[in-house]
């Protein structure tokens, strides 16, 4: 830094000056210093070297604040900063002022990039503003300039950083995530599943499963949680983790399961947030299933062109302390059975128009195609719903579950 004041200078050791000023401010910044360090420069250079013995600077980066202040000690009101200074779009003397922040400075210098603008510079010295030339404005102007750039500048470089690390994080959150989804379901002599899910973003709140429960039973399950963004995956992970762990160690009737399900969101959601859940217990030997919907949108069976839409259940989990009622569904699968649960990513799909792909087109879709594969029939689906959004973005988690028993 400059060690010496030079307040008569003639025009070329001023000229000399503010050159070496421009270096030494530019250094600084290309040096990495940190913003008090550009500040102390520029408070010295405006002060030592052009005579300004008064100045406040003020800037804006997400919100209007005082970042220097020399010789000044009166309160500025940062909130109403626009309002005070608008007028101001280029470098103005103050003849008088009724502001009384106004009155306490010679000049208004404001800083301005594509018609907004980006900091004040409000100064004064201690003599008559006719002492100063006007090129000690317009560099001081200059000087604001370059530091109101350079601070937007290392806030964007700190934004970048931070939604970088975010973005990093979401990865190995969303990786975290996918290893909780069933890895390999079973396409054998008894059955064929197959799921197909595509998250709105890097972490979801839908969830799918299959838990085998010794060789001839079965959990199948897929929820939904109310919500989007990172604490509604965080439910339904907690959510995943609490289902998996419970048929680890125990089986459970029904009910049972349901209110006890129904504890744990409500204590990790605080009443926020509720998950819409569907459960089925398939024995694959008896080809006896029971099931409860806890809200979700209705899973399918498909027997040729008969349709029976699973209802049986009770209130998604989370709504109230304690669950009303649950209703246990009974069934008896016939040999051939497709049986196809999704969440509402798919059937509240929207198209160009508004209108919504809907249960019926899904229904229909299935019926179409069930005889293939559950895989080939799932990609056929999406390929549907990509034909039905024509570009538009999904605007939901959106998952398929299909099962088809032999």
């Amino acid at each position: 830094m400059i060690l010496h004041s030079r307040h008569l200078l003639n025009r070329q050791d001023l000229k000399d000056t503010k050159l070496q000023s421009l270096l030494e401010i530019t250094n600084a910044i290309n040096s990495n210093l940190s913003i008090e360090q550009l500040l102390k420069i520029f408070s010295f250079i405006l002060k030592e070297q052009l005579g300004f013995s008064k100045f406040v600077l003020i800037l804006r980066q997400e919100e209007w604040q005082v970042l220097a202040k020399v010789g000044f000690k009166g309160k500025i009101d940062v909130l109403n900063i626009e309002e005070q200074f608008y007028r101001f779009k280029e470098i103005t003397l103050v003849e008088s002022s009724n502001s009384h922040i106004l009155k306490e400075f010679q000049a208004v210098i404001p800083v301005y990039h594509q018609d907004k603008p980006l900091s004040y510079l409000l100064i004064s010295t201690l003599g008559h503003s006719d002492y100063l030339e006007a090129s000690h404005f317009n560099f001081a102007q200059t000087l604001a300039n370059i530091i109101a750039v350079a601070v937007e500048n290392r806030r964007l470089v700190k934004q970048s950083i931070i939604k970088e690390r975010i973005s990093k994080e979401l990865e190995v959150a969303s990786e975290m995530q996918k290893l909780l989804f069933p890895s390999d379901l079973p396409s054998n002599r008894k059955m064929d599943l197959s799921a197909k899910y595509i998250p709105r973003h890097a972490v979801g709140g839908d969830y799918y499963d299959f838990i085998p429960l010794g060789d001839e039973e079965y959990i199948i399950c897929i929820a939904d949680v109310s919500g989007k963004g990172i604490s509604a995956a965080l439910l339904m992970a907690n959510f995943q983790a609490t289902i998996r762990t419970l048929f680890k160690y125990q089986r459970f009737e029904m009910p049972f399961l349901l209110e006890e399900l129904n504890k744990i969101v409500m204590k990790s959601a605080k009443g926020e947030k509720f998950i819409t859940f569907f459960i089925a217990h398939y024995n694959a030997h008896t080809r006896k299933m029971i099931y409860v919907n806890a809200g979700h949108n209705h899973p399918f069976i498909l027997n040729g062109r008969k349709v029976m839409m699973l209802k049986d259940g009770c209130i998604g989990l989370g709504m109230l302390d304690e669950l009303p009622y649950v209703n246990v569904g009974k069934l008896t699968l016939n040999p051939n059975t497709t049986f196809v649960l999704f969440t509402d990513g798919v059937v509240e799909l929207e198209n160009e128009t508004g209108e919504q792909f809907g249960i019926e087109r899904l229904v229909k879709n299935a019926q179409a195609y069930a005889p293939l594969k559950m895989e080939d029939m799932n990609n056929i689906i999406f390929s549907k719903l990509d034909e039905w959004r024509a570009g538009l973005n999904f605007v939901d988690d959106t998952a398929i579950f299909s099962c088809k028993f032999f």
